[in-house]
């Protein structure tokens, strides 16, 4: 299988390097377990300022982007959910945690960027792990007013089907952007904004199916 050719995403035109946030879980803690990830840089804002940066963008070359995995299951309110379901539009693939403090530094942004791409063929999945009760991840869902669903992974079994450069399971929030043919684009190891996101994805959704 031919390995995916990574690059910084510094994009032609754009210039743009995300300085991302996280935290890692640790696996033998639970929620309360979850560390500030390693990392040299700036923090990433007020909401995240404990949070050291992370990770940056990286960006599959075209031509050898791998097929994203097989993703499906219940959402948050038991309903049937399915990757397969958005094929031929752009999908952001959005990794967190109702414990994980970066991922509610990035919430909200990644709702008002759902609501302003919608037009343009892009829609938001989220795949939520580490959280054994529904309940601390639906009150997530409420108190951020996302309208996107969100996979329920509660042993993070649906991360591991993912290549290992390209996403973390460890690393807790995480962003990928699949194209319009079903494959990986773009990682993001981190917290991540709209501003930060935004021209990532709008060149993956300038791309022909």
């Amino acid at each position: 299988m031919r390995r995916p050719v990574l690059r910084p995403a510094a994009l032609a035109g754009i210039g743009l390097v995300v300085a991302a946030a996280g935290c890692v879980f640790a696996a033998s803690g639970g929620a309360g377990a979850a560390a500030d990830a390693d990392g040299a840089g700036a923090s990433a804002g007020p909401a995240s300022a404990a949070v050291r940066a992370a990770a940056a963008a990286t960006v599959v070359e075209s031509g050898a982007r791998p097929a994203a995995p097989v993703l499906a299951g219940d959402d948050l309110d038991g309903k049937p959910v399915s990757l397969a379901d958005f094929r031929g539009q752009v999908v952001v693939l959005n990794v967190w945690g109702s414990w994980c403090g970066p991922c509610r530094a990035e919430a909200d942004d990644l709702e008002r960027l759902s609501a302003q791409t919608r037009a343009e063929g892009v829609r938001f999945l989220g795949i939520n792990t580490r959280d054994r009760d529904r309940a601390a991840a639906q009150g997530f869902v409420r108190a951020h007013g996302l309208g996107f669903s969100s996979l329920h992974d509660p042993a993070g079994e649906l991360l591991l089907r993912f290549p290992p450069e390209l996403l973390n399971p460890q690393a807790i929030p995480s962003t990928l952007v699949i194209d319009r043919r079903g494959r990986i684009a773009v990682s993001i190891g981190g917290a991540v904004t709209d501003e930060q996101l935004r021209p990532l994805l709008a060149r993956v959704a300038e791309e022909g199916p």
